[in-house]
C-alpha cells in the first residue's frame, strides 16, 4: 500500500517551482490559477524571492501547496499517475494537510490558495510578534519534551506543538516559555534545543484566534467528498467524513502535529511506500519512525519522470 504525503512550513526556498514550470505547462497552470486565486504574483516570489517575502507566513503556506500540486499535477498530466488509483491515503504536516484535501479532491486548488492565505494571516495576526517563539528539539522523544516543556512554562503557555520523529519534537508558546526550555534541555538529557525562525508560536492554544479565523472560513468554504482516506494531525487516524475533516481543521490550528505517531498508524494500516510531493523534509522523519518502508521525495522533473515510470 501507498501513501502519498505533503511538506509543511520550513520547505519553502527561493525558486522552488521554477524548473518545473519551465519544463512543463500542467506545472504553470498550477501556478497561475494560484496567482488568480490569491490575486497576486506569489510564483514571481517563489521563483525569484526576495526570501523576506516568502517566508512570511501567509506567502509560504500557499507557495509550498502549490508546488506540491504542481508536483502532483505534472505527475497526473505527464506521467498518466491517477492517485485515486496508485495510493491508498494522503496526509500532510501541518498546511501539508491542505495540500493533501486538494489531492484528494475535497477542495479544489483556488480555494487551497485562499484558505491558506487565510490561515497564514490569522496565524500571525493572533499572536503580536515579539510574544511567542518556537523551538526544535533534537535528541529529544515525547516523554522527554513533555517533561521539558512542563518544567519551563511557569504559568505560561509551553506546549508540544509537532511530534515529528523519534528524535525530534518542537515546543511552542510564549517566548519567555520556551527560552526557560531551551536553557533547560541539557537538565532533562535533552542534547539539543534551538529556537526556530518563525514569526508566530503555531500550535499552541495562544493561536486560538486563528482557530476561530478558520472555523469561520471553513464553514463559508466546507470541504467536499474524499477520493482518499486522510490521516489526520490531530488525531494521527483515518478520517474521511467532510464534516469531521473540516473539525480537525480547526483544532489542527491550536493541536499538536502528530506526525511521527502518523507515520507508525499508517504503517499498521498495511502502508510501505511513502512518496513525498514537492519537498525533502518528511521523508526523513519518516525513515527514523518506521523500519521496513520505501521513502521517496518528488521535487524535480527527474524525480516525476522516474517516479511516473516506477509506478
Amino acid at each position: 500500500m501507498r501513501a502519498f504525503v505533503f511538506p509543511g512550513q520550513g520547505s519553502q526556498k527561493v525558486g522552488m517551482g521554477a524548473e518545473l514550470a519551465e519544463a512543463s505547462a500542467a506545472a504553470r497552470e498550477v501556478f497561475e490559477e494560484v496567482d488568480d486565486a490569491l490575486g497576486q504574483k506569489l510564483f514571481a516570489i517563489m521563483r525569484e524571492g526576495p526570501e523576506d517575502q516568502l517566508t512570511l507566513t501567509e506567502n509560504a503556506q500557499p507557495a509550498i501547496m502549490a508546488n506540491a500540486i504542481a508536483v502532483l499535477r505534472v505527475l497526473e498530466k505527464e506521467g498518466g499517475l491517477d492517485l485515486a488509483a496508485k495510493a491508498d491515503f494522503v496526509a500532510g504536516h501541518s498546511l501539508g494537510e491542505y495540500t493533501a484535501l486538494c489531492a484528494a479532491g475535497a477542495f479544489s486548488l483556488a480555494d487551497t490558495a485562499r484558505l491558506l492565505k487565510l490561515r497564514g494571516q490569522a496565524m500571525q495576526a493572533a499572536v503580536p510578534v515579539g510574544v511567542g517563539a518556537m523551538a526544535a528539539l533534537l535528541g529529544a522523544d515525547i516523554d522527554k519534551a513533555q517533561a521539558l516543556a512542563d518544567a519551563a512554562a511557569e504559568g505560561e503557555v509551553c506546549t508540544v506543538a509537532n511530534d515529528n520523529d523519534p528524535g525530534q519534537v518542537v515546543l511552542s508558546g510564549h517566548k519567555g516559555a520556551i527560552e526557560r526550555a531551551i536553557a533547560l534541555v541539557k537538565e532533562h538529557g535533552i542534547k539539543r534545543g534551538m529556537a526556530l525562525p518563525v514569526s508566530a508560536p503555531f500550535h499552541c492554544p495562544l493561536m486560538q484566534p486563528a482557530a476561530d479565523a478558520m472555523a469561520e472560513a471553513l464553514a463559508k468554504t466546507p470541504p467536499g467528498t474524499l477520493r482518499l482516506p486522510l490521516f489526520a494531525n490531530v488525531t494521527a487516524a483515518i478520517v474521511t467524513d467532510p464534516a469531521e475533516v473540516r473539525r480537525l481543521l480547526v483544532e489542527q490550528v491550536t493541536g499538536r502535529v502528530r506526525w511521527r505517531e502518523s507515520a507508525i498508524a499508517m504503517q499498521a494500516a498495511g502502508v510501505e511506500r511513502f512518496v513525498e510531493l514537492g519537498g525533502k523534509v518528511l521523508s526523513p522523519m519518516i525513515s527514523r519512525t518506521v523500519q521496513d518502508v520505501t521513502v521517496t521525495s518528488v521535487v524535480t522533473m527527474a524525480d516525476i519522470e522516474a517516479l511516473a515510470k516506477d509506478l
